[in-house]
Parts: structure tokens; sequence; C-alpha cells
């Protein structure tokens, strides 16, 4: 897993908790990197679950839960260190649908050994997306706060659906999003 998704983990905890606290979890959790990430490094996808658990002792919020706000936080990332990928598009199901033939494109340009998860698209009408993620990371929770993250950058709302399909090799989630009424 890119560096990057630890870094800006780190960036959130260190802005919602405290440096003290980000160094106490690392420091906790004896991970074989010793906490020290790099955007372009490769880190293992349970080093992350070990920190999001030790967050989540430290506050309380439920691990799926902090897995959501990271997605937010995530999402407010990508607009401010990628903004050409949201441009041109017509709100967050354009956006969203984009991810896989587009998005991914690009990312595997700059991170060539970035693995990635893979996202099936249908848009069954203009409001309307069924969205299948798959990875063999435990990221499902993640994948919905970005979801709600685009929907929020875009101004818009939804109903966000979904349904796990997950085994113990596999995480999958379907989510049906439907766009409503500007907020």
């Amino acid at each position: 897993m890119k560096g990057l998704v630890f870094v800006e983990l780190l960036a959130m905890a260190e802005g919602a908790f405290g440096e003290d606290v980000v160094d106490g979890v690392i420091d906790r959790s004896d991970l074989p990197s010793g906490g020290a990430y790099t955007n372009v490094g490769n880190y293992p996808c349970e080093e992350l679950m070990t920190l999001v658990r030790g967050f989540s002792q430290h506050s309380g919020i439920a691990g799926p839960e902090l897995q959501r706000l990271f997605g937010h936080w995530m999402m407010n990332s990508f607009v401010r260190h990628y903004p050409d990928f949201f441009v041109g598009r017509n709100g967050s199901l354009d956006m969203l649908a984009a991810i896989e033939d587009e998005i991914h494109v690009e990312v595997r340009k700059l991170y060539p050994d970035a693995d990635l998860p893979h996202f099936d698209v249908q848009r069954p009408d203009q409001d309307t997306m069924q969205m299948t993620y798959r990875s063999p990371r435990p990221l499902a929770d993640f994948c919905h706060g970005l979801i709600e993250g685009c929907v929020t950058h875009f101004g818009e709302t939804a109903v966000i659906d979904r349904t796990d399909r997950s085994t113990h090799d596999n995480t999958e989630a379907d989510f049906n999003i439907r766009i409503g009424p500007a907020a």
C-alpha cells in the first residue's frame, strides 16, 4: 500500500488528537516500519489497520467510522494535491465513474507499483450509480468515506446504500448511490 495513505492518516490523527497521541500510538504498535512513512514508499496494509485500531482505542471512535472519516479526509487531500482530476467533472457520479479507467491510469503512471482496488461502475440513470469495490485490503469503510467526501466536494446530497460481500481473502462491497437535490 502506498505510503501516501499512511502519511495522510497520520496527518489526520495529528490534527484530531495531537502529535503526542500519534507518537504514542506508533510506539505502542510495534510496526515493522517503525511508523516512518514516505509518500512513495510501500507498506503492508496490516500496519494501516494497526494504526486505525490504535487511534480507535484512543478516541473511542469505532474503527469502521474512523475509516469513513479518513475517507473524507483523503478525498479533501486528493482535491488539494490532484486538482486536475476534478476539472471538467459534472458532479460526484462523473468523478466516481472516472476512477477505474481514467484516474487509476494516471495514478499508475505516477506510481507504477501501486496495487489499486478495482471498481466496476454502472449508471442506470443520470442520478444513480451502482459501484462495486474489490480489494484484498479491508477498506470498504474507507471507500464509503471517499464516496461521501466526493459527494460533499461537489455540493451534492446522496443516499448511499452499501452491501458487503467480503470473504476472508477479499473485500467486496456494492454501493448504490442516488444523488438528490443540491444541499
